[in-house]
């Protein structure tokens, strides 16, 4: 490894698909804005053309952690530094990006080698096939960046107007995620792909491969603490992907759980026709289960309670990027805290090191697309239609982070705001296609096709509504119309806290009976200096905003807080529910914590009301 103890974020990004060599690139690089995009035509992919500035990478521009701090909308930016690759290395020099957001092109002393579409995925260009890069050269990288506020591209909450409002918030532009180099041998191993059976007691071990390997073969192997529990060969040269089962030997099977987040250790290992070591890379793996029952969504054959809360990885002074690896632990531990198991990880594909904290943590979360409502411009419905990147990315991010055990679930899109018409639309084609795309994927974990608002997919795994009524009465009385024996639900409420009635052109197509939840309510409005104003916040000077009425003392906000959760929890149709937000974002003020991560509110009382309105229902029922 080589990096320095005044690198950001040092740490290698790809736990579950490790090896020993890498370069991070992280650090001071070159840097330019090219608000007319014409930076290509000016001569800027040349190694020699200068950029006038310097950023911090894995630092957007718009943060104050890159050294530039210009939220303005940047059409295009330019990145370039100086590497020279060790002399020591042999084989193949890969270049990897974490996230550069959203369209990249990438150049080598002024020789393209790949472009990538997609602000939320990882990506990867073969440096030495694409322009002959190896051992002990001194290159060039360059780095094009393009993110149009106007195009139908995946964006998440970043606001389209340029100031921060409602529920949108600061852009990111560029690198977002960490840079590194690595080399790998001529044939070498690609991420793998683990599955679990507990059932079965073993891993199934999907091992790809750049290219087959004559005489070769693939080797897996599983340990624990104690030793290794499995191990298992076969040729690499008969498929495209080698396959292996794994068993785990009696005795020494251990299920991942909330309770006890157990990780085997698994290295991956490919030997030429002599049995010597041609390439290797470790991973991990948790034994654990999904699976649907009627209403439930049980884990390793256990119904387990989904407390979730919405967490959307933002921070004040890296926006989308974490300033560190610690601040990723503790957000989940933060969350633990208080009382909820999982989250939703909102309108953000978040970085690998988050969901490595989240394996061994035992913290369970669902995945999601940034896509928030597909949100373009336009006149009326027809504005908010996605293409065909959509379905790409969301494939991309499928791919990078299927093997993860605390994932227990995928929701491709968010708030899908159309009417279901009478003729079929982009958007209908692209939620199917997403929908499709990750049951393809993956056959082992159930998939939303849309969080709140429009369920287009008949047979979407889970059910689900946005509810964000302040009124614990009304709130129950409303999710009360769930009734699974005449297939009817409630679909959605606005801020207000209004029904959508479906009639001529509904928000959903019918409930089928599928599990339930309410997988966004609350969004408790407090800010405690505008608490202490006589007046509305917006009078008194503050830029607080929330849902709904705020509450006026933190005794309201506990009273409404416990209200709300136990309409959810006495509701026995329900399998969890997800409360908005972990964290105050911006001039959004409605979480459980700041946005500096301090406290609130008394966090175990939070905690305590969650865990004793829990234990009062489960008792009531039969």
């Amino acid at each position: 490894m080589t990096t320095t103890s005044s690198t950001p974020r040092p740490e290698y990004p790809r736990p579950q698909c490790t090896r020993e060599r890498w370069m991070n690139l992280n650090g001071r690089w070159g840097f330019d804005f090219d608000p007319g995009d014409s930076g290509f035509e000016r001569g800027l992919s040349s190694p020699d053309a200068e950029l006038s500035l310097e950023i911090t990478v894995p630092f957007a521009p718009e943060s104050t952690l890159s050294g530039i701090g210009d939220v303005d909308f940047h059409h295009a930016v330019w990145y370039r530094r100086q590497v020279s690759v060790p002399t020591d290395w042999d084989g193949r020099i890969l270049l990897h990006f974490g996230a550069v957001d959203h369209d990249t092109t990438v150049w080598v002393d002024g020789r393209e080698v790949g472009r990538h579409r997609g602000g939320f995925t990882s990506f990867t260009f073969d440096l030495t096939a694409r322009a002959g890069v190896r051992a002990g050269d001194t290159v060039t990288l360059t780095v094009r960046a393009r993110d149009s506020k106007d195009a139908p591209q995946a964006r998440g909450k970043q606001s389209t107007e340029y100031a921060n409002h409602d529920a949108d918030y600061t852009r990111t532009t560029g690198i977002w995620q960490t840079v590194w180099l690595e080399p790998v041998p001529e044939i070498a191993i690609r991420r793998p792909r683990i599955t679990p059976d507990l059932e079965g007691e073993h891993f199934a071990v999907e091992v790809p491969l750049s290219t087959g390997l004559p005489g070769g073969r693939v080797r897996v192997t599983v340990s624990d603490e104690h030793g290794v529990v499995g191990e298992r060969e076969v040729r690499a040269d008969l498929t495209l992907t080698p396959r292996l089962t794994v068993a785990i030997v009696a005795g020494r099977v251990r299920p991942w759980s909330i309770a006890d987040p157990f990780l085997y250790d698994v290295r991956v290992e490919l030997l030429d026709a002599d049995g010597a070591v041609v390439d290797q890379v470790g991973s991990y793996a948790g034994l654990r289960s999904v699976a649907i029952v009627g209403r439930s969504v049980l884990i390793n054959g256990e119904t387990v309670f989904q407390s979730l809360v919405l967490d959307q990885g933002l921070y004040a002074d890296g926006l989308l990027t974490a300033p560190s690896d610690g601040a990723l632990v503790h957000d989940i531990e933060l969350s633990m805290q208080a009382g909820f198991n999982g989250a939703r990880l909102h309108q953000k594909v978040f970085e690998e090191r988050f969901l490595y904290h989240a394996d061994r943590l035992g913290y369970l979360v669902w995945g999601e697309f940034g896509d928030w409502g597909c949100k373009t411009t336009g006149p009326s419905d027809d504005r908010q239609q996605p293409d065909a990147s959509y379905v790409a990315e969301w494939l991309e991010a499928l791919e990078r982070d299927y093997s993860h055990p605390a994932i227990i679930g995928w929701c491709p899109l968010n708030e899908t705001r159309q009417h279901i018409s009478d003729r079929i639309t982009a958007l209908d084609d692209v939620t199917r296609a997403m929908f499709l795309a990750t049951k393809a994927m993956d056959t082992t974990r159930p998939v939303l096709d849309a969080s709140g608002y429009a369920h287009r997919v008949f047979e979407t795994d889970v059910y689900d509504s946005h509810n964000y009524d302040q009124d614990p009465a009304t709130f129950s009385a409303t999710l009360g119309m769930l009734d699974p024996t005449t297939r009817t639900a409630f679909v959605n409420t606005e801020d207000d806290g209004d029904r959508h009635v479906e009639g001529a052109r509904p928000w959903s197509l019918p409930y089928n009976g599928q599990p339930y939840f309410c997988s966004e309510f609350g969004g408790i409005w407090w800010n405690a200096d505008a608490a202490a104003a006589a007046d509305a916040p917006e009078q008194s000077g503050t830029t607080s905003w929330g849902y709904g009425e705020r509450v006026r003392s933190l005794d309201d906000f506990y009273a409404r807080f416990e209200g709300l959760v136990t309409a959810l929890l006495g509701n026995e149709h329900m399998f969890g529910y997800c409360y908005t937000q972990l964290t105050d974002v911006f001039q959004e003020q409605n979480g459980v914590y700041d946005f500096a991560r301090g406290q609130k509110f008394d966090i175990e009382r939070i905690r305590e009301i969650q865990t004793r309105v829990a234990a009062i229902e489960a008792a009531a029922r039969p």
